[in-house]
């Protein structure tokens, strides 16, 4: 605005220019003034010359004096009957040669890469996590553990244990992948940085699986946003208890939501399509079928339509942890492996698919077991 009223100020008068553009003139008045540096500090007389700052400077670092504050070497000196200057001169004429800061070693925290994972069909990338049951008294817990496709949203696998454990940890994903016929360097499994997580037991297991390794950052929480998410639906679920009266019961009202949650909750970010559905290669078909349905209502009623023939919500084509921004890449995923295909094979014919304990299938492969009392379930 202060050039504008310049230019306008040259064909009348500046008062008229700044009324009208409602600049204040005293601003325009102040930007027209030539700007000056800012002025030299005055030294002051009492001011130690240039060359007594260098002879301080020379005592300080002195082999005598080298590893000692200047506190100490003003006291030191003055003892001795001699004064250079006071130690907060000392501490100013160290720090004009950039010799002053913590000696002490700082915790320097290394930086942790942000995850950035893609998955554009199941059993791309995995999300794990262990999350605690309230026992019947205080201090008494049950820990599940749930393996989540975030494509799909669909529970792969779970587990209730006693413990945390490595071991029991690397006994579920090792079915899992058998049961969803994971082939090498096909799946990403990402997960917090929790003991288990960081195991060598499920490290080496991951390796020998083919299996890539993904870690949230440090008390980064929405590194790992769908299995938070998938805790979440499950402790505000109607019906979910206070606490567990025994390991039995959290087990049984376990199996009933994952249940549930698979085969009966309409997920608002699959297009309220079931995970069931979309793992199983069945979106297309539903899809189909609701747009039918409301092609139907539409040509019955088409003036309860105001914006013409209604759609049905839209499966996501891929699903992000941690979008890039800025128009970034991440690294592609590897190319699907025909889920669908393998998934009409589970649930050819319209048979529903059964639940088993997975120390069943532990026990039929010749996998040993944990030594903690576990209840690991799967879903084929």
């Amino acid at each position: 605005m202060i050039e504008a009223a310049e230019e306008l100020g040259k064909n009348t008068s500046v008062s008229k220019a700044c009324q009208v553009l409602g600049v204040s003139r005293s601003s325009l008045y102040w930007v027209r003034q030539p700007k000056r540096g800012p002025t030299p500090r005055p030294t002051p007389q009492r001011a130690l010359k240039p060359e007594e700052k260098v002879e301080v400077h020379q005592t300080l670092n002195s082999k005598r004096f080298w590893d000692c504050s200047p506190r100490e070497v003003y006291a030191s000196l003055l003892d001795e009957g001699v004064y250079m200057c006071h130690w907060r001169t000392m501490y100013r004429i160290l720090e004009e040669q950039g010799e002053v800061q913590e000696r002490r070693n700082q915790l320097q925290h290394p930086v942790y890469t942000k995850p950035e994972l893609l998955a554009t069909a199941t059993n791309q990338v995995w999300s794990w996590d262990i999350t605690k049951l309230k026992g019947s008294f205080t201090w008494i817990y049950y820990y599940l553990y749930v393996l989540l496709d975030i494509f799909s949203r669909y529970v792969v696998g779970w587990m209730i244990a006693d413990c945390e454990s490595g071991e029991l940890a690397k006994q579920l994903i090792t079915a899992t992948c058998a049961k969803e016929e994971i082939d090498p360097d096909q799946l990403t499994l990402h997960s917090d940085r929790g003991s288990p997580m960081q195991s060598k037991t499920v490290g080496q297991l991951l390796v020998d699986l083919g299996v890539t390794k993904s870690l949230s950052r440090p008390y980064t929480s929405s590194d790992n946003p769908y299995s938070e998410a998938q805790f979440k639906t499950m402790k505000y679920r109607p019906g979910y208890p206070d606490r567990f009266s025994s390991r039995e019961h959290s087990r049984v009202w376990a199996c009933d939501f994952f249940h549930w949650y698979n085969h009966e909750h309409h997920h608002t970010g699959l297009g309220l399509m079931t995970p069931a559905t979309v793992h199983h290669g069945l979106a297309d078909a539903v899809y189909a079928h609701r747009q039918q349905v409301l092609r139907a209502a539409y040509e019955e009623h088409p003036e309860r339509f105001v914006r013409g023939l209604p759609t049905p919500p839209e499966v996501p084509k891929e699903a992000w942890i941690n979008r890039p921004q800025n128009g970034r890449n991440a690294v592609p995923p590897p190319p699907p492996t025909q889920p669908g295909a393998k998934a009409a094979s589970r649930v050819a014919g319209g048979k529903t698919e059964r639940t088993l304990v997975a120390a069943e299938q532990l026990a039929n492969s010749g996998a040993g077991s944990g030594t903690a009392k576990t209840d690991r379930v799967v879903r084929h």
